[in-house]
């Protein structure tokens, strides 16, 4: 049985499943303590960054507002993003602390859950020596490839399949979507189609227009720009906020790039947002990027109106260039601040 996923939340399923032993609702209730457990652990981070970053009153109204949205946002109980969220944070809060090993075994778990939390090894390559960066990036990539590698020698042809199974996607929810003229989600078909790894590769949708490995080398060239000039040195706070903000703008631009976008996705950039972005567009940001993934889904998508994708998607665009923009404005605030004497005597 193949999967369009990394394999440790399958793996978590089946455990649950064992535990659970057989019954359906009990495997229901034990995932969403597992998913709730991964939530809370989120928020205990999420406050652990803000300690780097703001003082007291701050720090209570921003975990406040990310408290109130991953409650009333029923993303955290219906997808395992959690889980790659928890994992992400963990690796961003080492990285900053310092801990390089640690942090490449949060980003190693993270990728082998959704390969997201690997972004976060662009921030140890821009804040860290490149002693400490080589270190979490070797032992980050060293146990993901060493669990892919173990499974294909025991399952080579499901493995395979299920690495190439992504490609055969297509776009979706997103603008390259519109273009190409796919407006569906990015769903697979029924399970029966799993037993078999021919049907990992067969195309859904229509073929690219615009070729996503040309997208891609535009992409690059920006975030390697960006790449070199978000360099700070100085006030730990401006450093620690500044490689957050870095983070945000990288999952931005990775965001728009992306040939696929899924509502929950929304999970990742929200702590950035909170934490990076002054509290007032914070919470704007953050109030209007839930409203579009929940117009997005469940209430245009999962009622078959997938013409509704005209609207949400240059919608949720033009946050994400704005967004992008308010992380860089962070990134170089801090700089300038950074500049001025009176700045680190405070």
């Amino acid at each position: 049985l193949w999967v369009e996923f990394p394999p440790l939340f399958p793996f978590f399923s089946r455990l649950l499943y064992f535990l659970a032993v057989g019954r359906e609702h009990t495997y229901d209730y034990l995932l969403a303590i597992l998913l709730t457990l991964a939530q809370c652990g989120s928020i205990y981070i999420f406050m652990r960054l803000l300690d780097r970053v703001y003082d007291e009153t701050e720090r209570q109204n921003r975990t406040w507002v990310y408290f109130a949205l991953l409650v009333g946002l029923s993303y955290g109980w219906w997808y395992f993003d959690p889980l790659a969220v928890f994992a992400m944070l963990l690796g961003l809060m080492w990285i900053l602390e310092g801990h390089d090993k640690r942090a490449g075994v949060a980003i190693a778990v993270g990728m082998l859950i959704k390969l997201f939390p690997a972004l976060a090894l662009g921030v140890s390559w821009r804040y860290r020596s490149i002693r400490n960066a080589l270190t979490t990036t070797i032992i980050s990539l060293g146990l993901a490839v060493s669990v892919y590698l173990v499974l294909f020698l025991a399952s080579p042809e499901i493995t395979k399949a299920s690495l190439l199974s992504q490609s055969s996607k297509g776009s979706w929810e997103t603008l390259w979507a519109l273009i190409d003229g796919n407006l569906h989600t990015g769903n697979f078909g029924p399970e029966a189609e799993r037993y078999d790894p021919a049907t990992a590769v067969l195309q859904r949708g229509n073929s690219a227009r615009i070729s996503p490995w040309l997208s891609l080398a535009i992409f690059a060239a920006l975030g390697a720009w960006l790449f070199w000039k978000a360099k700070l040195t100085g006030e730990e706070k401006a450093i620690d906020s500044s490689a957050i903000a870095f983070l945000g703008l990288t999952w931005s631009i990775f965001l728009l790039w992306s040939p696929g976008y899924s509502p929950q996705w929304v999970l990742y950039l929200l702590p950035l947002v909170l934490i990076a972005l002054p509290f007032r567009k914070s919470v704007l940001m953050a109030i209007s990027l839930v409203l579009v993934s929940l117009l997005e889904w469940p209430v245009i998508l999962s009622r078959g109106y997938f013409e509704g994708l005209w609207l949400v998607v240059p919608l949720r665009v033009i946050l994400l260039v704005l967004l992008a923009i308010e992380f860089w404005f962070v990134i170089q605030r801090n700089k300038i601040n950074n500049e001025l004497p009176i700045f680190s005597e405070k």
